[in-house]
């Protein structure tokens, strides 16, 4: 059983422009499940550097960190981990008696991903999207072999540079043809104005092999949808936002919950149409 709030209760907290509740609750119900004796705390700021000085100066154990400071809190902290410097990118703070270090559990989180299923590293790939998380899906897939994909972005100040970061291939606009893997990190098919749109043609679709969406919400985007529909093995975006947070939760506690109790916090925080998505 979780011990009441007290003077020894270690603090866990996240930073982003628009602070939600499903991280707090996952966190927390994992907490209570596991009879921990911690405590997560959504936050905004309008002064970063304040905000990770009193992360220093309070002991706060750890802090998730989303957009837009996720490049801006680098110069603030004293160490980066590998997963964060291979991208440039944090999500994650972890306080060691006031030595702050950089970690990317999205990163961690996709590259699990693609090993647990057993992705051919051989296998080609056209990737869709350039921002921060295109960044950490492609830096997981170069580093797990991948050497043969396209990455297709109209931006071309980010999606030519990532692309050469790494050795793919660019083009503004989809190829010709399609590839084995097709990977989503755009909003396309997500909540909102873009929730009908198919990220790719729905005949690359029925020629793939694997579909992989970044989106979270919905849990089944239209690409999903449609990969399901003809037989294909899919990666979800909701898959990614649970298993990024659960490698937070061990790094701030040293702890691994069960599946069992991660399926039941993930209902909690996302529903039970995201906890499916897990054993799926």
């Amino acid at each position: 059983m979780k011990p009441p709030i007290g003077r020894d209760t270690q603090l866990c907290m996240s930073l982003s422009a628009r602070p939600g509740n499903a991280g707090s609750r996952l966190h927390n119900a994992l907490y209570e499940a596991m009879g921990l004796d911690f405590v997560y705390k959504s936050f905004s700021t309008r002064d970063l550097p304040a905000a990770i000085g009193g992360i220093r100066a309070l002991s706060i154990r750890g802090c998730a960190i989303s957009m837009p400071f996720k490049e801006a809190v680098i110069p603030l902290i004293d160490a980066l981990e590998p997963s964060a410097r291979v991208i440039d990118s944090v999500n994650t703070i972890v306080n060691d008696d006031g030595v702050l270090t950089g970690y990317n559990t999205d990163y961690i989180a996709v590259r699990d991903l693609l090993v647990r299923r057993a992705v051919d590293p051989a296998t080609p790939f056209v990737l869709r999207g350039s921002g921060g998380m295109a960044k950490a899906v492609t830096a997981a897939l170069r580093n797990l072999g991948f050497t043969q994909g396209t990455i297709v972005a109209r931006n071309e100040a980010t999606g030519k540079p990532l692309a050469q970061a790494y050795g793919y291939g660019w083009s503004a606009d989809l190829p010709a043809q399609g590839a084995p893997l097709l990977i989503n990190v755009t909003p396309l098919g997500m909540e909102g104005s873009a929730s009908e749109e198919l990220a790719f043609p729905a005949a690359w679709i029925a020629d793939c092999a694997i579909a992989f969406d970044v989106v979270a919400q919905p849990a089944e985007t239209p690409f999903l949808k449609a990969a399901r529909q003809a037989g294909k093995p899919v990666i979800s975006g909701a898959e990614v936002i649970v298993l990024q947070a659960v490698e937070q939760f061990v790094l701030y506690t040293g702890l691994r919950p069960t599946p069992a109790q991660i399926r039941a916090a993930t209902v909690l925080a996302h529903g039970e149409a995201v906890a499916q998505t897990l054993s799926a």
